[in-house]
């Protein structure tokens, strides 16, 4: 029985309460409604707007009947209201801190039980990340962050959680995209669902489809690497590097159409892009406001961005194919699929892609530069690397030495483990319905979510030695290629290595995401010098970073570029 039968049961018997009754019994009939209202919410959390209204609104003003020869026709409606309210959070404050809630055993902060606007509060300054790992160095690997939420930081959970037997994506996604009226590609819980729809999505980064996108790389890096050598004085690489993902994004899924290597961010949509980013962790977090702030003059910025990104698809999707861009494989123009899939869906993913493509490749990039010229030694042993592979007059665009090319592989991996792109893991919950879920040690309830905490993990001693300090030959020295540092015991453990996620939900466009990075460094080290500087502070870049679900940083990369003689 859902909400569209309670309701009006709820009506009808309000109606047939007695209007004569004491004012304790009226006050009591009042509470007893606000309970009745818990439960309706903590059973089918609806959202639907004449019910919430009806719940919130027409019930308690309806039994203000009751209260209106004790308070006076002005006063019982403010009474009524007031009572039932005051009840209706006592309630649901009384359960969420009782020993009766499913995760009560698991420790965290009182106001992250109570309600998870404490973590929309804590995300005000986008440093969700640090409040996280400051609550598990606190309380332990396992932390209560909302008040149907754990937060997980043990190696022995991942697997059990995100791999091939574990849960399905959690109500995060769906809210932070606004409902979308279809889910994208990230945000589908249904396991079978979203092994349907991530298939154009695989044959879109094949190892054949790779290749098909290497001449549209040589381009683009090409292309940096002349702008970078051609500035003067002191430039931002970080804004170089968004630039050059946006354009490689705007080839590889559209097939053309954006040229801010060549003019900058003349249009603002970079900008807008980032604006835009700020306001979706509130509806991670509570995604049931989504429902209403797509309806309502809420989040423009972020709805300016979604907008954009979804008139472009459209765009693209009447073109049809003039490349093998990403939208070929979507589109099934590749005749791969038996059935086409319908705009709509096609659509939706395009938008996914527009969002998600290049921000995380462009903060890797520029976070791996920023720390090998932040000490030197690591600068010139990588350039030595791509000189050894790429002389001068060598094709520094053939990917063929990337395999052999060990300590680049080190930089990169080091990187992604001290920043990795999503700071905060991915939300998994149990499929509505399906009972409960035990995730190695810990027992995970049906209706509640966990996710594993990436930043918190791969920065935990036990898995990684020296976890705060940027080390690339830790991955060298767990290859058996360099010697672990004398009189002290090395600890490196892969399995808590994760900045692409993991199990089949993880990062479809991982390997397109190395090749990239790689590419880049190869060309831009063979042809170019690097420095940073001298007036700026490196050490500013670290305290500049934000969880806005991908890593962001504000600080610059402020260096000078000359070409290599």
């Amino acid at each position: 029985m859902g909400t569209e039968y309670v309701l009006p049961l709820l009506r009808t018997n309000i109606l047939k309460l007695p209007t004569n009754m004491t004012r304790n019994d009226a006050l009591l009939a009042v509470g007893g409604a606000a309970v009745l209202c818990h439960l309706i919410f903590k059973k089918w959390e609806p959202t639907y707007i004449p019910a919430v209204t009806t719940l919130l609104l027409v019930v308690p003003l309806g039994l203000s009947a009751l209260l209106v020869p004790h308070y006076g026709q002005l006063l019982a409606p403010l009474v009524a209201l007031a009572t039932y309210h005051t009840i209706l959070l006592t309630s649901i404050t009384l359960y969420r801190l009782s020993p009766w809630h499913p995760l009560a055993q698991y420790p965290g902060p009182l106001p992250a039980k109570l309600s998870k606007w404490w973590m929309v509060w804590q995300e005000r300054n986008c440093k969700q990340h640090l409040y996280i790992k400051q609550l598990h160095d606190r309380y332990g690997d396992v932390v209560r962050i909302g008040p149907n939420e754990l937060s997980i930081r043990n190696v022995d959970a991942v697997a059990p959680l995100m791999g091939t037997n574990g849960l399905p994506k959690g109500p995060s996604l769906r809210g932070q995209g606004l409902e979308p009226p279809i889910t994208g590609l990230i945000a589908i819980r249904d396991p079978a669902e979203h092994a349907r729809r991530r298939r154009p999505w695989t044959r879109a980064f094949s190892t054949a489809a790779l290749k098909e996108y290497e001449p549209i790389l040589v381009k683009r890096i090409s292309q940096l690497c002349e702008q970078l050598a051609s500035q003067k004085g002191t430039l931002d690489l970080a804004t170089w590097f968004s630039w050059f993902t946006y354009d490689f994004m705007g080839d590889m899924v559209f097939g053309g159409g954006s040229e801010m290597l060549a003019h900058g961010d003349q249009d603002g949509i970079w900008t807008m892009f980032k604006e835009g980013g700020e306001g979706q962790m509130m509806y991670h977090h509570v995604p049931w406001l989504a429902h209403y702030a797509k309806r309502l003059p809420m989040s423009p910025a972020l709805k300016k961005m979604r907008g954009f990104a979804l008139g472009r698809t459209a765009e693209r999707y009447k073109k049809g194919a003039s490349t093998k861009d990403l939208f070929y494989y979507l589109s099934n123009e590749d005749g791969v699929e038996k059935t086409p899939p319908p705009a709509a869906q096609v659509i939706s993913d395009g938008v996914l892609a527009t969002i998600a493509a290049s921000d995380t490749t462009s903060t890797t990039l520029s976070n791996a530069f920023w720390n090998i010229l932040r000490h030197p030694h690591y600068y010139k042993r990588l350039q030595a690397e791509v000189d050894k592979f790429y002389p001068v007059g060598e094709n520094a665009f053939d990917t063929k030495h990337h395999s052999k090319m060990t300590f680049l592989d080190a930089v990169l991996n080091e990187t992604l483990r001290m920043y990795p792109v999503l700071p905060s893991g991915s939300q998994r919950a149990p499929f509505p319905g399906n009972g409960d879920r035990v995730v190695g040690p810990y027992y995970i309830p049906d209706g509640t979510q966990a996710r594993i905490h990436f930043w918190s993990l791969q920065r935990d001693p036990r898995y990684f030695s020296h976890p705060d300090t940027f080390w690339p030959e830790r991955w060298l020295i767990a290859e058996g290629l360099e010697p672990a540092p004398a009189g002290e015991k090395f600890v490196h453990n892969p399995n808590a290595f994760i900045p692409f996620s993991f199990g089949p939900s993880n990062c479809v466009g991982k390997n397109l995401a190395q090749m990239e990075m790689r590419m880049v460094f190869c060309y831009l080290l063979q042809n170019l010098d690097f420095e940073l500087d001298k007036s700026w502070n490196p050490a500013e870049r670290e305290n500049s970073t934000e969880d806005q679900f991908v890593l962001l940083m504000r600080s610059p990369v402020q260096v000078t570029v000359r070409r290599r003689v």
